[in-house]
């Protein structure tokens, strides 16, 4: 891959997104983003995903040499299309995964990032939708996630200013999860990204699909999915051994299954 790169450690597929100075969003990238969930969705040695970028920035923004390359309103919204069915894909994947964010994360890196589960950021990050002071809208899911976040108010002010807020002021506005010293952001991701890869895959896949229905559906809808996914994780053989670990004491040892 050219932008992207990964290795596995301790259940965890640590992606990397290369593309100096600033990791700008190309259509490059989100292919790669792909590309990488293919590669691992069906890696038993991969439970979590960690997505974080290479020197200064998680991703400061979309490519914007790219849209001088695209000649009518049609080719962008094909553009835009494809973006959100690949971030779609992310927000439901089997596998839980964690954006890590330090300097910032700014249009379509923060519509990224927000397809994520999990968002966690340095202290001084900006997060920001910029896009309407280039004249555009967010187009790859931001205006739909940002509001169901942080409310509609505050995504309004987000977009309509072009400010972006703090790492802190993210975690305060319901944005991100949890908020590290910049040097600590990796190391400190990693260590919930392993402990999260020690539960179920069974269940973890169970949660994220009917975590789903919360963010999209009535809560009648959700708590009738919720049901029957309960039902169907208690008979795995995970949940055996779940149960059974706990009765002895010990941690339990689950393969997928």
């Amino acid at each position: 891959m050219e932008f992207l790169s990964w290795k596995v450690e301790d259940g965890v597929a640590i992606i990397t997104i290369a593309r100096p100075p600033a990791n700008a969003l190309s259509r490059g990238i989100i292919t790669e983003v792909n590309a990488v969930l293919d590669a691992v969705e069906n890696d038993d040695t991969v439970r979590v995903l960690v997505l974080h970028g290479e020197g200064r920035f998680f991703s400061a923004g979309a490519d914007i040499k790219e849209f001088t390359e695209v000649e009518s309103g049609d080719e962008f919204t094909k553009l835009a299309s494809n973006g959100q069915q690949v971030f779609e894909r992310v927000e439901s994947f089997s596998k839980p995964i964690i954006a890590a964010i330090h300097g910032a994360a700014l249009g379509g890196g923060l519509e990224l990032a927000m397809s994520c589960h999990l968002r966690f950021v340095t202290e001084t990050a900006k997060l920001g939708l910029p896009e309407l002071q280039l004249g555009l809208i967010p187009g790859f899911g931001g205006t739909q996630r940002l509001p169901r976040y942080v409310g509609v108010a505050k995504a309004a002010e987000m977009m309509f200013t072009s400010e972006p807020i703090s790492g802190a002021e993210a975690v305060q506005w319901g944005l991100a999860n949890r908020a590290f010293a910049d040097e600590a952001l990796l190391d400190e991701t990693l260590k919930v990204a392993k402990k999260i890869a020690k539960k179920s895959p069974v269940a973890l896949k169970a949660a994220i699909q009917t975590l789903q229905y919360a963010k999209h559906a009535s809560f009648y809808e959700g708590i009738e999915a919720e049901a029957k996914s309960f039902g169907t994780v208690f008979v795995s053989e995970d949940a055996k051994e779940g149960i059974q670990a706990f009765i002895e004491k010990r941690e339990p040892v689950f393969t997928g299954k």
